[in-house]
């Protein structure tokens, strides 16, 4: 696969849609996070990697005009890190939360609690510096 397979070009009204998609799914995180289950782990875990996905494809496009459309989600991180600043840590969140995403999404393994609260906490990071991004 070349390179420019696994661009997508996208723009600040992308990044706009992608960003109200990253929202969206911290929202849900969130509501689900505060039930108290091993079921709610997993899923709020994978919601999370999905609104740290959608995150960083907003920061992407607004600021690099593409995004990673790749089949392996971390290549997404060596795009974050061409942004400045912040890009450096946001991709440092993001490759630890889409760690997370075969467990939260496959596994008949639970995500514990710790994982969980971290994943959380990273997802929030990752809507933060999209918004600010967006913002520039």
């Amino acid at each position: 696969m070349t390179k420019d397979a696994r661009l997508r070009p996208c723009d600040a009204a992308d990044a706009r849609k992608r960003l109200g998609d990253a929202e969206k799914y911290l929202e849900v995180v969130q509501l689900v996070a505060s039930e108290d289950s091993l079921e709610s782990h997993n899923v709020a875990a994978g919601l999370a990697v999905l609104a740290g996905i959608a995150a960083a494809d907003a920061a992407c496009c607004k600021a690099l005009n593409e995004s990673s459309r790749g089949p392996d989600h971390r290549e997404a991180a060596d795009f974050l890190r061409r942004i400045v600043p912040g890009g450096s840590a946001a991709a440092n969140n993001f490759e630890r939360l889409v760690g997370l995403k075969d467990k939260a999404h496959y596994s008949f393994l639970n995500v514990s609690g710790q994982d969980r609260a971290g994943a959380l906490r990273r997802a929030g990071q990752l809507v933060d510096f999209a918004r600010q991004v967006l913002q520039r």
